[in-house]
Order: C-alpha cells, then sequence, then structure tokens
C-alpha cells in the first residue's frame, strides 16, 4: 500500500496514514495476543475464544456478522468442528 500511494519512499500524508493504520493493526493483534484470542482468519473476521466448557478448554468461535458467539469447538478441530454451545 505504501508503495501505491506514494512516488518515493512511502513519506507524505498517503505513507503517514498506512503507517498509523498498520500501528493501530498490531496493537490491536498485540491486545488479542494478550487475552489468548486467537484470529484466524483476518478477511472473513474469524476469531477464537479460549473458554471453559464442562470442565474441558476449548475454543469460542465466531465470524463477523454473526449476531452473537453461537459456537465451540476443541483445540485441535478448527473451523470444520464448529458445534452449537
Amino acid at each position: 500500500a505504501l508503495t501505491e500511494r506514494s512516488p518515493s519512499n512511502g513519506g507524505g500524508k498517503p505513507g503517514r496514514q498506512v503507517g498509523e493504520a498498520f500501528l493501530e493493526l498490531q496493537a490491536g493483534a498485540t491486545a488479542f495476543d494478550e487475552r489468548g484470542i486467537v484470529m484466524r482468519d483476518l478477511d472473513r473476521g474469524l476469531i477464537d475464544f479460549p473458554a471453559i466448557r464442562d470442565g474441558q478448554e476449548v475454543y469460542l468461535c465466531w465470524v463477523d456478522g454473526e449476531p452473537d458467539i453461537g459456537f465451540w469447538h476443541d483445540l485441535d478441530a478448527g473451523y470444520a468442528g464448529r458445534q452449537p454451545l
């Protein structure tokens, strides 16, 4: 994005905007990581939240556009193993 928006070294307003957006995204990813939240697919908005269900560690699974967190899966099952809560 930096090379597309600026003619030389990524400077100027377009370069600054992209750089600031990148830093904001990086800070958000760090905040997720600190909470154990796993970003699985940025384009789809697919994230997993660690949780305990029936005494077992699982992931709660949410995709952007779903009204609520309504699915879970085992730690090694992934999206294909989603089950309704």
